[in-house]
């Protein structure tokens, strides 16, 4: 891969993640509720009771996780977009859509190795305050001594998985985590290179910045809809620790009937709307770094440059 492409990926993941980050805890506490464990009724009253119980710095719980791998995740993502691009275009034609659509299968099949343990690890640290609010306002559905009464850190779970479980351990939900990224870049990489091109100056030139984060928007929002039921099921089989009332799973089909049987189709879309705020500029922001060519610049700086 083009190193520059790595660099301006892991950029724009920092800068984006750092942005929305207190969304997306939202979101993955609103996905983890259960039927009879309802704590939060929307995305602003979890972020205004997890201000309250936590503090400020509660909204990023988990965030070291994800600015330490989002870098390594979107370079990867991002780059790898491009080479496959790269690589199924014969002398520098315009890719057909089926094409567009097998760069973006493999970009998304490329991040899963960093994708699966940043979300289980992340995903422990984002619930962890759900769990201990449960504890306080609703102690019926914690059985004591289920639960930790401290919330680990990331070195402590990744430690405690690696001894129990091994490296399987960071990579339970796998094949959720698959069958949700490779969908979404399936769907946001044709979308967002067409409604880029859209905005183009002329035939040659690239589109303005403006035009590059409007598409990253869109396509990112569109895509983060799509596959949101899949990422309902990843969050839930992710989640090491739950209440007494709360439903455990084996695997993706045993999540999806326990979910349609007591909580019905529309707990598929739980926290839609909150991943639609995390994606889109997200990847709005993510595409006018990576086009920009951060990258380049600090390459420039670098001995031998």
């Amino acid at each position: 891969f083009h190193l520059p492409s790595l660099i301006n990926g892991g950029i724009a993941g920092l800068i984006g993640v750092s942005c929305v980050f207190p969304i997306d805890l939202a979101k993955t506490r609103l996905q983890n509720q259960q039927n009879g464990s309802r704590l939060y009724t929307s995305m602003s009253d979890c972020l205004i009771k997890t201000i309250r119980s936590e503090g400020y710095f509660g909204m990023y719980r988990g965030s070291a996780v994800n600015l330490t791998l989002v870098t390594p995740e979107k370079a990867i993502k991002l780059a790898a977009n491009d080479f496959f691009r790269q690589y199924l275009s014969k002398d520098g034609q315009k890719l057909t859509l089926v094409k567009e659509m097998l760069a973006g299968c493999g970009a998304g099949t490329c991040q899963v190795i960093v994708t699966t343990p940043m979300e289980m690890l992340k995903i422990q640290l984002q619930d962890a305050g759900r769990i201990e609010a449960q504890r306080k306002l609703m102690p019926e559905t914690i059985v004591p001594g289920t639960v930790p009464t401290k919330s680990p850190t990331a070195m402590q779970l990744t430690r405690e998985l690696l001894k129990e479980k091994g490296i399987a351990g960071l990579y339970k939900g796998l094949g959720a985590t698959l069958l949700r990224d490779v969908p979404f870049s399936i769907i946001y990489f044709p979308l967002f290179a067409n409604l880029n091109t859209l905005g183009k100056r002329g035939a040659e030139g690239p589109a303005p910045f403006y035009v590059s984060f409007l598409a990253g928007c869109l396509a990112g929002s569109t895509a983060a809809v799509a596959v949101n039921p899949v990422d309902v099921i990843k969050t839930r089989i992710q989640s090491m620790n739950r209440g007494s009332t709360e439903e455990t799973y084996s695997g993706v089909t045993d999540c999806i009937s326990k979910i349609m049987k007591n909580e019905g189709p529309s707990a598929f879309l739980k926290g839609a709307y909150c991943r639609a705020l995390v994606i889109a500029p997200l990847f709005g922001i993510a595409q006018v770094v990576y086009f920009f060519g951060a990258g380049e610049y600090i390459l420039s700086f670098l001995p031998g440059n």
